[in-house]
């Protein structure tokens, strides 16, 4: 697979893992406490309330001892408000016990004379409705559930079932039967909306048909901005009804003794809101028509492939500090991207966005990263090879220039024959030859190296081969007085470059012979065992020691005591030769001891025609 496909599909892959992620329950829970984040953020703008609370609070209960005479205070506190025609109101109290007689006549009286009042039923564990004493019931205009359901995982109300259903028998909320008794009309479903005249509530058919609260910020000190008065100081008439004139009016408990009936919102988390205040922030919504919408699977899901997309492009496209400083305005927009929704009326999920535009950038800086100290890697690799060829040149090609050299200034100095002068210049013609093909075989070694030369396959006898390396070195051996002995010399046909291997056994008869000292003696065979062609070359030098013979090959490596015999060398000539062994399918196996001599041995296989088809070459 191309470099840039695999780049594709790493920066993808790690977008889709952070996708997968933002789905966990813990990423849900992630995205729930940012939604309320935001509202703290965003706070919405005043607008003028519908509502006002009759508050059932401390004081109210003192008053009343208790719960005993709580209907009859309650209708004492109504009757009051009826001269100041609400719109409606809303009892946010379970009155299904039998309760006093005259208590219940008294209530049943004072509702009738507020005409628009919705009383509180409740859904029991047990599966069926707690509804409201049947005298209470047959005064009210509408009977409507209490359920502010808050979330599971951490208990805050941030949406509210319109709906509940139980025993075949449905009742809608408190704040959406208050809010259909103000327009006078039914409330016609849809599997996505509800319609009450002429609003409509996104709230989808499945799941009690929820619909998330807008809660208004608190007010001063934190207290509600809603305009309430205590029940006891109404029904005393301590206290006057003008608040409530022409408001839809939410009777409920706000006692701090209530905890049942308070609950945490994205507004109120140290101090937990009282239930009839949820139901009146609930009825606000409704009127202002100002709700709030999940975002769809489908955007989301879009958004989230425009994130990885566009985090793949940018580091495809720029490198270096342009395309980090993209990539952070990229993971800035994705931070951006929840707030721009919800200013729009639309909770779109934090970590959704976070997470793929997060993982697939780093995915893509990191892989810039690591293909950028690779091409660095490469280049100085380059420039290693061209140091290594420039040492090359002035190791191996002294001997033929210094011959060249030599032959021309014999021939510039003195008159010669006409023989010395032909015998020379075919010296510096073979010299400039011989120049000319280790030029050759040294670029080709290195293009070989590099992978841009492919290895000849040409058939060629390794018999012939060594005997013309034995040939070239016979003038050096015998100024050393050094017994070159060529052994069994075993034809043998295989497959490769024959100047390349040529080469490669040159260099190991020069190199015996140059640490080998005067009057030796350097034993040459080419034999055939098992389908491997072993042409070895031993001397009786000064011979390495075991760590030595581990790094032979390694490049610049030279022996301590090849160092100080003051032979001239660069360490690169046994790691050229090495490779070319190996390309040809081969190894180059080496013993020695120290003062005992070395033995160099090319193993390579017979008539091979594939790297894969080379067989295991045994120790």
């Amino acid at each position: 697979m191309p470099g840039k496909s695999k780049y594709w599909l790493a920066v993808c892959g790690a977008g889709v893992v952070g996708l997968l992620i933002s789905w966990t329950s813990l990423a849900a829970q992630a995205d729930r406490y940012a939604s309320d984040w935001l509202f703290r953020v965003h706070r919405s703008a005043d607008w003028p309330l519908e509502t006002a609370i009759l508050a059932m609070d401390d004081d109210t209960y003192e008053r009343m001892n208790g719960e005993r005479n709580l209907r009859a205070t309650l209708a004492d506190a109504l009757e009051r408000l009826a001269p100041v025609e609400p719109k409606a109101v809303v009892i946010d109290v379970l009155f299904a016990d039998a309760g006093d007689e005259a208590g219940n006549a008294k209530l049943a009286a004072a509702i009738r004379k507020l005409n628009r009042v919705v009383l509180a039923c409740e859904m029991l564990p047990s599966g069926r409705w707690a509804k409201p004493v049947a005298a209470l019931r047959d005064a009210a205009a509408g009977l409507g559930h209490t359920h502010a359901d808050p979330d599971a995982s951490d208990g805050i109300s941030r949406m509210l079932p319109l709906a509940k259903a139980v025993a075949r028998e449905r009742f809608w909320a408190l704040s959406l039967e208050a809010f259909r008794l103000t327009k006078n009309a039914s409330v016609i479903e849809t599997p996505e909306a509800l319609l009450v005249g002429d609003r409509t509530i996104p709230a989808p058919a499945e799941d009690w048909r929820r619909m998330r609260i807008r809660y208004f910020p608190p007010g001063a000190n934190g207290g509600s901005r809603i305009p309430s008065e205590s029940v006891a100081r109404i029904a005393a008439g301590a206290a006057g009804p003008e608040i409530f004139r022409g408001k839809v009016v939410f009777a409920g408990s706000t006692a701090q003794s209530a905890t049942r009936d308070r609950m945490m919102t994205p507004y109120t988390t140290l101090l937990p809101m009282p239930g009839v205040e949820i139901h009146a922030h609930a009825f606000e919504t409704l009127a202002q028509g100002r709700f709030f919408q999940d975002a769809p699977p489908s955007i989301v899901l879009l958004f989230s492939i425009a994130a990885i997309a566009g985090a793949a492009f940018v580091f495809s496209r720029w490198t270096g500090a342009t395309a980090y400083l993209v990539g952070a305005l990229l993971i800035s927009a994705a931070h951006l991207l929840p707030h721009l929704f919800f200013v729009n009326g639309v909770i779109y999920p934090f970590t959704a966005p976070a997470l793929t535009t997060w993982f697939a950038v780093t995915c893509a800086a990191v892989w810039q990263y690591f293909v950028t100290r690779g091409t660095l890697a490469v280049t100085e690799g380059e420039r290693a090879r061209y140091q290594q060829a420039i040492q090359f040149v002035t190791h191996e090609m002294r001997t033929p220039l210094q011959a060249i050299q030599g032959s021309s200034e014999l021939m510039n100095r003195y008159k010669l024959s006409e023989d010395k002068q032909k015998q020379l210049s075919q010296q510096i013609h073979a010299e400039s030859k011989r120049l000319a093909r280790m030029i050759q075989t040294f670029l080709d070694v290195e293009r070989l190296s590099a992978g841009q030369l492919q290895l000849k396959r040409e058939p060629f006898d390794v018999a012939k081969v060594v005997s013309q390396c034995i040939d070239r070195v016979k003038p050096l051996a015998e100024r050393k007085q050094i017994t070159l002995a060529a052994g069994a010399i075993q034809e043998a046909a295989i497959e490769g470059d024959s100047e390349l291997m040529e080469y490669a056994v040159y260099n190991l008869l020069t190199n015996a012979v140059k640490y080998s000292p005067a009057e030796t003696r350097v034993d040459v065979n080419a034999s055939i065992e098992d389908g491997v062609v072993a042409v070895t070359v031993r001397d009786q030098g000064m011979g390495m020691s075991e760590d030595d013979v581990k790094r032979i090959g390694e490049k610049f490596f030279r022996t301590r005591k090849a160092e100080q015999s003051g032979e001239a060398g660069t360490g690169i000539g046994l790691s050229i030769v090495r490779r070319i062994v190996e390309h040809h399918g081969g190894r180059l196996r080496v013993t020695s001891s120290l003062g005992q001599g070395s033995c160099f041995t090319i193993l390579v296989p017979v008539q091979v025609t594939s790297a894969s088809a080379v067989p295991e070459l045994e120790s």
